[in-house]
């Protein structure tokens, strides 16, 4: 077959046939790919054609279907929701691939967004998950196909980065995938003074420093950096924005009052915002008054008191 191919082409088919065949007798996809003088990632891709169902495999082979609409069906291997999906579109005008490909993956959840980012292939995967993967067209890295499982996870991984806040002394910790729009809208955010730094830190910092400014004075002739040096300055820069960006150092007596919502940004990434005080927690102090709007019809003195702690 091999042979044949160099005068002929094979159908696609004929060569998931025989790829099959070899990789069945323990050929890897490197070995067989020599063997048929195509490239690795040719073997993959008509390799995944085994996870379409047997029956659609037969319908691309009596031409009931194009290649590009069988590429489009291995994005999910569910043989039944791939049947499912041919049966309702086979008929229709809607059968180009990029349709099928969306029907197949639409409850499921890209590999680029922020839940699948904050909680990672890996430990999605470690957990039982699975990742629908399209070797025929970029796929951003994948779908999730379980959203349950990825939110569950979503919420245990924030879970326990709110956990680990206890021990900072907050009244109150907010846990939430999605913060609603204007959710700090009246409440006080207290004003923390940054942290001093070490002196380890103050050490390593002025080491930095010295260094970015001697790189800097040593090429100050040159028009441009070279990319080895220009790497190094970056790099630097980063390592003295990571010492310089401290952690706010708060009154003990507010912190017992405020609390911290933890979520995530938009980016995939841990969103921390500490330091809010809720309209119901602000201090309060009772003072009588004095004057006479301060009587009531039965000569009762009346305290007002209000949230900002001002009295009248």
């Amino acid at each position: 077959m091999a042979e044949n191919m160099q005068r002929v082409a094979l159908h696609p088919l004929d060569q998931f046939r025989a790829f099959q065949a070899l990789r069945e007798k323990g050929q890897g996809e490197e070995a067989i790919a020599a063997a048929f003088f195509v490239t690795p990632q040719i073997v993959k891709q008509r390799l995944k054609l085994a996870s379409v169902a047997p029956a659609l495999l037969e319908v691309y082979a009596e031409d009931g279907m194009t290649l590009e609409q069988l590429m489009a069906l291995t994005a999910n291997p569910d043989h039944a929701r791939q049947a499912q999906i041919w049966d309702a579109v086979k008929d229709s005008w809607n059968k180009v691939p990029y349709a099928i490909r969306r029907m197949l993956t639409e409850t499921s959840v890209r590999a680029s967004d922020r839940r699948a980012i904050f909680v990672g292939l890996h430990a999605y995967e470690a957990v039982g998950g699975v990742v629908l993967r399209d070797l025929f067209q970029g796929d951003d890295g994948g779908w999730f196909e379980y959203p349950a499982l990825l939110d569950r996870r979503v919420s245990e991984k924030l879970q326990a980065e709110a956990d680990a806040l206890t021990s900072e002394g907050w009244k109150w910790i907010e846990v939430a995938t999605d913060l609603p729009y204007g959710y700090s809208h009246g409440l006080r955010r207290l004003a923390g003074d940054p942290a001093p730094m070490t002196d380890e830190e103050s050490a390593a910092h002025a080491a930095l420093l010295a260094e970015y400014r001697g790189l800097e004075e040593e090429y100050s002739g040159q028009t441009e950096y070279s990319e080895e040096i220009d790497a190094r300055l970056r790099q630097l820069e980063m390592a003295m924005d990571a010492l310089e960006q401290r952690p706010l150092i708060y009154d003990p007596v507010e912190l017992t009052r405020a609390g911290v919502s933890v979520t995530l940004d938009r980016d995939g990434s841990l969103a921390v915002y500490r330091g809010y005080i809720r309209p119901e927690d602000e201090p309060h102090e009772e003072t009588a008054v004095q004057d006479g709007d301060g009587v009531d019809a039965m000569g009762r003195v009346v305290m007002l008191v209000f949230p900002t702690g001002k009295h009248r």
